[in-house]
């Protein structure tokens, strides 16, 4: 890879997503810019880019790698574009957006991440910064040398430019009808494929999965087994194999997929179960911090408070840990059109960036996601609720019941009847909605802090029957 060159074409690429995103400018936005950013990359392209990855991406923390692969490809997606080839393929850099070799390319790449920490070498095959010369080649046939001068004058306009200007929309054009005109692909006989998966253990995290498949049928095809139902993440197998083993770092119900090219041909369920309460410090890249049983649980809740994480010599500034406490768990029969959902909570640390003291309460399903934010009251101008397909936005619906002062104990509580929900905070009507998704089973409750966080009394209701989480 021209590393220079790619430099060029991801600063871009942040530019349009800047765009996209319409939060003003990314050298004031703070973590929780990063975190609207990241659920809005989640819901366009279904792939998941941590705050941490984008903080390296906008140069907010150091790294001295480029990027993966996987990576600009979702950047790409986000932007409109299929994938990062047809991002470079399609885009038209101008003069004005070529950084010229007067900065060196250690220095416009030293906030760029690898994902799962994973050098660009090892993972691509490519060359890290590091190792690159100091002249390198523009793709519009610029050839640049690294010089030492003050400033380096932009190069003027030519009327090549103004031609490749010009071509791009025909060069869409014929892309198009080419995909129109492309035959679908081969529809293949899935019952001659099988696909299982056995847990290592019976519960908690992590727990490695073992993946026994036969794919034989494939023949030449390229064969991928999803884990999630995100297959942007598959990860290819070969089709003489029979078994691939996989980790779950985090608990929460899957449907694990076997494909040949783009179709499925098996699927099946899988729960990996919390084993009770679990609480971790979200790490990105990395495995999770977990904490002991015995060191979170406080009677009939848990609490991660400022002792146990400086034991642990987790800072709390500048960025505040991401702290989620889970319970997943088989329901029975409980789903999303018929239940009462009832806990109390608080998040005590709101120094420096966690001053909006931001919560989550995720009610996990098996095909669905309730997702309800707390904040502090001078935050609500910036919540989102998301419940089975539909999103309440504070920009245009009143969500002002969700703000609370949470360094004191805040009681939250759902009822759903039929598809009717509605939300209660400290016993205050707050927001309802309708949703048309299918019902959907519940498996369990996530909880998101930033710094610091506590519950208890948490327990799902349906009719007389009340299942206490413990």
């Amino acid at each position: 890879m021209n590393n220079s060159f790619e430099i060029n074409y991801i600063r871009k690429c942040l530019e349009l997503a800047e765009a996209r995103l319409n939060r003003g400018d990314a050298s004031e936005w703070t973590s929780y810019d990063f975190e609207k950013l990241s659920a809005a990359i989640e819901e366009a392209t279904g792939v998941i880019l941590s705050v941490t990855t984008l903080k390296r991406l906008w140069g907010k923390l150091k790294y001295t790698n480029m990027p993966a692969t996987t990576t600009l490809n979702t950047l790409a997606q986000f932007a409109g574009y299929a994938d990062w080839r047809e991002f470079k393929r399609l885009a038209t850099l101008l003069p004005g957006d070529i950084t010229t070799a007067a900065t060196s390319p250690e220095a416009m790449v030293e906030s760029l991440p690898v994902d799962d920490a994973t050098s660009l070498n090892m993972a691509t095959g490519e060359t890290p910064v590091s190792q690159t010369v100091s002249g390198y080649t523009t793709g519009h046939g610029m050839t640049t040398a690294s010089t030492h001068s003050p400033a380096a004058t932009p190069p003027k306009r030519s009327k090549w430019t103004y031609w490749l200007l010009a071509l791009v929309p025909i060069g869409i054009l014929v892309y198009a009808l080419l995909l129109s005109n492309t035959k679908p692909g081969k529809l293949i006989d899935t019952t001659a494929f099988s696909f299982s998966s056995n847990k290592v253990v019976m519960d908690g995290v992590p727990n490695s999965v073992i993946f026994s498949y036969n794919a034989a049928a494939a023949g030449k095809d390229s064969v991928f087994i999803a884990q999630t139902w995100d297959i942007r993440r598959k990860m290819p197998v070969s089709a003489k194999e029979k078994t691939y083993t996989a980790i779950y770092y985090e608990p929460g119900y899957f449907k694990a997929k076997l494909m040949v090219g783009k179709q499925i041909v098996k699927e099946h369920e899988l729960m990996i179960s919390s084993g009770g309460w679990l609480a971790m410090v979200e790490q990105e890249p990395g495995t999770p911090l977990y904490f002991r049983k015995n060191e979170v649980i406080k009677g009939n809740g848990l609490e991660v408070n400022e002792a146990l994480l400086s034991a642990y010599h987790v800072p709390l500034q500048p960025v505040p840990p991401a702290i989620r406490f889970y319970n997943v768990q088989p329901l029975g029969d409980l789903q999303t059109d018929h239940f009462t959902f009832e806990t109390t909570l608080k998040s005590g640390f709101q120094l420096g960036t966690a001053a909006c003291q931001r919560v989550e309460v995720l009610l996990l399903c098996k095909n669905d996601l309730i997702s309800i934010p707390l904040c502090a009251p001078g935050c609500v101008g910036d919540l989102s609720l998301f419940a089975a397909g539909v999103a309440l936005n504070s920009r245009n619906t009143d969500l002002s019941k969700f703000g609370a002062d949470l360094a004191k104990w805040v009681k939250l509580r759902v009822v759903a009847k039929d598809q009717h929900l509605q939300f209660f905070v400290n016993d205050s009507a707050a927001a309802e909605l309708t949703f048309s998704n299918p019902p959907s089973g519940i498996v369990g409750v996530q909880y998101r802090f930033n710094g610091t966080g506590a519950v208890k009394d948490t327990r799902f209701t349906k009719d007389s029957t009340v299942i206490e989480l413990q």
